[in-house]
């Protein structure tokens, strides 16, 4: 006879991870998948990133968050969620990406990359970095043009254009700048945006003593191999050109849930439909936790505040099946 699990879990990130603590915890069958690695989105974080949040707000499953730092950051990170993945011998499978779900006689039947599975509820946490909001300007194509930074060695003596105004633009423009790149920002806004609190004022006094080149309510309108065109307030300018970072924020995958049958609304936030009390949609025993519930507003729903997301479902599915919490 064919298992069927209690709860199937999309998405090995920290919340994914959360969810699968608390099914241990109740007492139920659970098997988290995830397409890529452990904590996918955090490993795909830039090298030196460090985390806004400190660690205690970072912790899942009861398990302390010991860091030499104030703010963690992305090594940190890695090391805690495997070693919470391992103290807590969590059921997950790594580079297996969901392809299909299905009702079937009151549950789910769900195929992978891998395997097939049957599942009486769903939790989908699958986060938002997977797909990078596009510029949709001509020659956002060319190989030159990269919508995620890692490592700032890479543009060492290069010509480099960060796009953006947020967190991500900003560790991007003065990395590079610090390991020997020439760098040019191009934001859309009239000032900087919302910026960790010990990196704003490095960038503006960067910028203000001319170390950085920016270009304020501006945008890129044409990126050719070698230059690049910014359309400013007085015009346009071209400058000679490398590599182009833009880091113009990221969305969820919001093709995955119309594909299951989810409900989005019709503006341009795309909010998924859900029960705030039990997380579930409008699709019975699918849920969602973590930053997926907030659509495109990405800077809702964080690990510290998207915890509670796991008990609210495994309370709702405990409670339904009579086993208690």
């Amino acid at each position: 006879m064919e298992t069927i699990l209690d709860i199937l879990i999309i998405g090995a990130g920290p919340i994914g991870l959360a969810c699968g603590i608390e099914a241990k915890k109740a007492g139920l069958s659970y098997l988290i998948v995830e397409k890529g690695c452990l904590v996918n989105s955090l490993y795909n974080y830039p090298l030196y990133m460090t985390f806004f949040s400190t660690a205690d707000r970072l912790e899942i499953g009861g398990m302390p968050f010991a860091s030499i730092h104030a703010k963690p950051n992305r090594a940190e990170a890695l090391e805690y969620y495997r070693r919470v993945t391992d103290a807590h011998q969590l059921h997950v499978n790594l580079f297996e990406e969901v392809t299909g779900v299905v009702p079937e006689q009151g549950n789910y039947s769900i195929t992978t990359s891998k395997a097939s599975y049957k599942a009486k509820h769903i939790i989908i946490a699958i986060g938002f970095y997977g797909i990078p909001n596009l510029l949709h300007v001509k020659g956002e194509e060319l190989p030159k043009v990269r919508h995620y930074y890692f490592d700032p060695h890479y543009y060492y003596k290069q010509k480099v254009l960060v796009i953006g105004a947020n967190n991500s633009a900003a560790d991007a423009a003065l990395e590079t700048w610090r390991k020997g790149a020439e760098v040019t920002m191009v934001v859309r806004e009239p000032e900087l945006g919302s910026i960790k609190y010990w990196t704003k004022p490095d960038l503006e006094n960067r910028i203000k003593e001319g170390s950085i080149k920016a270009y304020f309510s501006s945008n890129v309108s044409e990126i050719r191999e070698h230059e690049a065109d910014i359309q400013t307030l007085e015009g346009k300018v071209t400058i000679a050109n490398d590599f182009v970072l833009a880091m113009t924020g990221y969305q969820p995958e919001f093709s995955f849930l119309q594909k299951l049958g989810i409900n989005l609304t019709n503006d341009q936030k795309r909010y998924p439909q859900y029960d705030p009390d039990t997380m579930e949609t409008n699709l019975p025993g699918v849920y969602l936790a973590g930053v997926i519930c907030g659509g495109m507003d990405t800077h809702v729903w964080f690990i510290e505040n998207s915890r509670e997301h796991a008990i609210k479902i495994v309370k709702n599915i405990a409670e339904e099946a009579g086993t208690g919490f």
